[in-house]
């Protein structure tokens, strides 16, 4: 904890508070949040029988692991908070200290694997970009649908919210002949394929589906849109059921307006937007020097103007849109810990080394790096707690629906049948 009282306006009771948490979210393991043994690659502790000699070693060495890795989330803790003062000399002390720690512990798996990336994170903050300069550079398109669909892949967490919100939209159109779903994901469509095989089985036959799915742009070799229209035409013709797809192409889902969606009085509407709204999300000054509506109220707006009998949103519940970066960075650190704790635990569970799936590895550090690495408006990643959305949507004139015993059963059976997390 050294440098704390060269940071300025800035208060060693900051980064303090923010320590004790980092460190107490790591060790607290009474309600069921993740805890890591950053052991080093096949080290296990001896079970009851080995020799007492080997199981004080194991101690031992477990010991100062654990010792290393609060050391490490106390120097990024430190980093942080000298950052936000502007105390760029601290803050570079704190981060050689860091990598320094970095070597003396496994970084493949546990918390060496997450500090890791937010060490990345806050030397790119601090070294290689300036945070307001300008919006961050994105990866190719081919390349974001590559890592989603490894973090979909590497389970349960997007495949139980498809699920859930599919659920809910089925529950939405029981008994309906015309029904149109309105998606906002701006991916591959993978969510829509166990939708239309549970609209084929439906009593009374399937009803008419139309899709309208809002994409990027066409560009001269490649038209995402299109594709994605054809192979669920398809895969809906397999299915026999009626469907057709109607693709919208935006930037930005707040250029949408309500008559791109060529909506019919005879028919039920249902919007869906996954890990979407967050990105809407801007900071209050911005909206205020702007003198317009946020993004995120244009379009909710926009969806009330539709009508809709369901809008169903998945988004981390989290909470990294503070202003104060010693927040955001404390609050993401327990958040992605938690993440990559479970990934390696499904790892383990398909017999595998608990290393996981290396695209949604990536997927979550991009996350991790704009969380840390940026502000203002270069600034995308804004999860917001459950709490914040709900008062948002009944603020835009929604109200929350409660799910079904039959939804909630189905979704629990759903996670256990592949893995052995709980909802």
């Amino acid at each position: 904890m050294a440098h704390l009282g060269g940071f300025g306006g800035w208060s060693p009771m900051d980064v303090t508070a923010a320590l004790a948490k980092a460190i107490n979210a790591i060790n607290n393991s009474n309600n069921g949040q993740a805890v890591y043994a950053p052991l080093t690659p096949g080290m296990v502790v001896p079970p009851p029988g080995v020799s007492s000699a080997l199981q004080i070693e194991a101690a031992r060495r477990w010991q100062e692991m654990e010792k290393l890795a609060l050391q490490l989330v106390s120097h990024q803790v430190t980093c942080a908070g000298a950052i936000q003062a502007g105390d760029y000399a601290a803050a570079s002390g704190s981060l050689s200290n860091t990598r320094e720690i970095l070597i003396k512990i496994p970084t493949g798996v546990g918390i060496g694997r997450v500090l890791t990336h937010f060490a990345d994170a806050l030397y790119e903050r601090l070294f290689l970009v300036f945070p307001n300069s300008m919006s961050p550079l994105q990866p190719p398109r081919a390349e974001r649908r590559e890592l989603f669909r490894g973090f979909y892949e590497a389970r349960p967490h997007l495949k139980f919210s498809h699920f859930t919100a599919n659920q809910a939209i089925l529950e939405a159109f029981k008994g309906c002949g015309v029904v149109h779903v309105i998606d906002f994901a701006l991916m591959d469509g993978i969510q829509w394929l166990s939708f239309i095989q549970a609209m084929a089985i439906r009593p009374g036959g399937p009803p008419i589906l139309r899709l309208s799915r809002v994409g990027p742009l066409a560009t001269d070799d490649h038209d995402e849109l299109r594709e994605v229209g054809i192979r669920l035409a398809e895969f809906s013709r397999s299915c026999n059921v009626p469907f057709a797809f109607h693709g919208i192409a935006v930037e930005k889902i707040d250029e949408l307006r309500t008559w791109m969606f060529q909506t019919v009085p005879s028919e039920t509407i249902a919007v869906n937007a996954v890990l979407q709204l967050h990105r809407l999300l801007v900071d209050q000054d911005a909206v205020v020097a702007a003198s317009s509506p946020a993004p995120i109220n244009i379009v909710l707006d926009l969806i009330m103007s539709l009508n809709p009998k369901v809008f169903t949103m998945v988004e981390h519940k989290a909470d990294h849109n503070k202003s104060s970066l010693l927040e955001r960075f404390t609050n993401s650190l327990f958040f992605y810990g938690a993440m990559f704790d479970s990934l390696e635990a499904a790892s383990r569970h398909d017999g595998g080394d608990g290393t996981g799936n290396p695209l949604a590895e990536a997927f979550l550090q991009g996350e991790i790096a704009d969380i840390v690495s940026h502000e203002g408006s270069s600034r995308v990643e804004r999860h917001e707690p459950m709490t914040r959305w709900i008062e948002r949507m009944q603020r835009a004139g929604m109200t929350q629906i409660p799910q079904s015993q039959n939804e909630l059963w189905q979704a629990a059976m759903h996670v256990r049948s592949s893995t052995d997390f709980r909802v």
